[in-house]
């Protein structure tokens, strides 16, 4: 239950939902085992003759007394006064105060629901977000070593089996032991021998659901695992099914879901034997042990050795018939438990891990970019593995830095450093002089702008695209950005200009229209620090004359580092740094490098020439 504590935490404060729901469950187990208990005066003063003992004794209204007693006597003198006077109408009272529990006890049984389902959505609702935001702080490293499938079953799955779980286990084991409280105390106050007598046989069925149970966490683990793989398996052909297609993958695609899907099948399977064996056996031994009741206390009645009256033992037999169905949906609710411990531990294990990249306490507000961004001695290594060694360079305002070299060797690690999307293992990267480190993330990042080779649009209007994060922005400053981004002329022929939908990834574009929407959104934020990662190295020779037109654009008056595939794009950069093993090995402009003798860059330039 440790991590059900740790989840319900999350539906804080309490006393608004949990005092009522007390108060409220209290009063409808008093009405519930109430309307049971009417069943006694019913068989006793209507088909029994009144004795001379208890017309004595119901005769005279009595004394009040603080006492379960004298409420008993209070009642059964109003059911005299009717039966002596009009039997009838002590029938039409006990029929009515039948009805009035019922209602009652549904009635309050509703608002203790009520209640609860205050917490069950004030926890989904904090957990979801407390889910997404931990997400969104984790460092870009995380998510290169986690399945995105397993994350999205963690978000969706495992909190559904929560919110499953709060919604009807919870409730059932807060709710039904008071019931079961409530019954035994009435069927204590009928006989306590037949009381103790079932109070032996009932363990001996608990030990069997026990059993039965306690497999049902392994078994929910290995199916919401299995459920993450399947995510992942759908979103990999959904993104890939061009290339699925082209490489006649199909069926090996389809065998590797089919098995996933056979996995998630058995799994599923073992866990729901286990999950419905358990009420049915829970309810098969209900049936033995009134059986048993039925054999020992119809033996008391019969043979008078004890003060066990027919119509008391009938009332017991009927208020322990409702013992079953609390009990049963208490198996059932802690079966279900075990299955939602399973996905609370998954919850737990992603809300607890570390943030390895935070601001410091002392964080300072990067306001204005003035001077220059200098590496010092920066090395870098994921994990043991090493990437960056010693780098050290220095791009003045103003400047455009180019990074070249064969994929692996860290170009993009260097990029990344900058945002802090990683921190650097040795050395620092400073900004006017002082460590990125020691500056608050968002107004560091606030300062630069990101376009990449992979290019990220949103399933929302080509002016959300464009304006992310600021839905306020107005309609003249976006297009005065697509416009630098040569991206305003096609934007107007698309069906709904700035407002069209542009799909799924933006994938009812082209790829030239989609990077030159990447560009326009870094220009709409004005950014100060400009960081190009291949940004045309996928598209074809006409889209990318049009997009580097727009990143020429954008470049303008902006320090930018920008990553190279195409030598061409980068001629005019004021330092080329020539990238092997994570090392800086060459570095000049283009006319230094390429007059050089011995030059790696002279060497890849005559190969892409070649090529070309």
């Amino acid at each position: 239950m440790k991590i059900y504590r740790r989840l319900m935490a999350y539906a804080r404060p309490y006393g608004k939902f949990v005092i009522p729901f007390f108060v409220f469950t209290l009063i409808g187990v008093f009405f519930n085992v109430f309307q049971f208990a009417l069943i006694i005066p019913l068989l006793n003063f209507l088909f029994d003759p009144i004795n001379t003992a208890d017309a004595a004794r119901y005769a005279t209204v009595p004394e009040f007394r603080l006492s379960p007693e004298y409420f008993k006597d209070t009642f059964y003198h109003f059911i005299y006064q009717f039966k002596t006077t009009n039997p009838i109408h002590a029938l039409y009272f006990l029929a009515g105060m039948i009805v009035v529990s019922v209602v009652l006890t549904n009635l309050f049984r509703f608002l203790a629901q009520r209640c609860l389902l205050n917490a069950r959505t004030l926890l989904v609702k904090r957990l979801r977000e407390a889910l997404f935001e931990k997400i969104n702080s984790l460092h870009l490293g995380y998510f290169t070593k986690e399945h995105k499938g397993d994350l999205l079953s963690r978000l969706n799955g495992d909190v559904y089996a929560i919110e499953s779980v709060a919604g009807s286990s919870i409730e059932v084991v807060f709710k039904e032991p008071y019931l079961l409280i409530g019954y035994f105390v009435a069927l204590f106050a009928i006989s306590v021998k037949l009381t103790l007598f079932t109070l032996v046989i009932i363990p001996i069925s608990a030990v069997g659901i026990a059993a039965v149970t306690k497999k049902l966490k392994k078994e929910a683990q290995d199916v919401q695992s299995s459920m993450g793989r399947m995510l992942t398996l759908m979103d990999e052909t959904l993104l890939g099914m061009r290339i699925i297609r082209s490489f006649n993958a199909t069926g090996f695609v389809l065998k590797r879901f089919s098995q996933e899907n056979d996995f998630y099948r058995q799994a599923s399977l073992e866990g729901f034997k286990r999950r419905e064996l358990a009420p049915a056996f829970s309810e098969a031994s209900g049936v033995f042990v009134v059986a048993c009741i039925l054999v020992y206390g119809g033996s008391l009645v019969l043979s008078s050795q004890s003060n066990l009256q027919a119509s008391s033992f009938i009332a017991f037999i009927a208020i322990f018939s409702q013992v079953i169905r609390p009990a049963k949906a208490i198996v059932v609710a802690l079966t279900n438990i075990q299955q939602g411990q399973a996905a609370g531990e998954r919850i737990i294990e992603l809300l607890d891990k570390p943030i390895e990249i935070q601001d410091k306490p002392t964080a300072q507000e990067l306001k204005n970019f003035r001077r220059d961004i200098v590496f010092e001695d920066v090395s870098f290594q994921y994990g043991d593995k090493p990437v960056l060694k010693n780098i050290n360079f220095r791009i003045a305002k103003g400047q455009k830095i180019a990074l070249v070299g064969p994929s692996g060797v860290g170009k993009s690690t260097i990029a990344d450093l900058i945002p802090r999307f990683y921190e650097v293992t040795r050395g620092s990267v400073k900004i006017d002089g002082v460590d990125v480190r020691d500056y608050s993330m968002e107004s560091l990042r606030q300062q630069m702008s990101f376009v990449t080779q992979e290019i990220i649009l949103f399933h929302d209007t080509i002016f959300n695209n464009i304006a992310l994060g600021r839905p306020e922005a107005s309609m003249e400053e976006v297009i005065e950005a697509a416009k630098i981004a040569n991206a305003h002329n096609f934007i107007m022929d698309t069906e709904d200009g700035y407002n069209t939908v542009i799909g799924d990834r933006g994938l009812r574009l082209s790829g030239g229209q989609r990077q030159r929407l990447s560009i326009a959104r870094a220009v709409f934020k004005k950014p100060s620090i400009l960081i190009l990662d291949e940004a045309t190295s996928a598209l074809d020779i006409e889209s990318e004359k049009s997009v580097q037109e727009a990143l020429n654009n954008l470049m303008e008056g902006r320090t930018t580092l920008v990553i190279a595939h195409r030598l061409s794009t980068i001629k005019e950069a004021d330092e080329i740094l020539i990238m092997d093993g994570g090392r800086i090995i060459e570095r000049g402009n283009h006319y230094e490098l390429i007059n050089s003798q011995d030059s790696v860059y002279k060497r890849l330039n005559m190969m892409q020439e070649l090529v070309q």
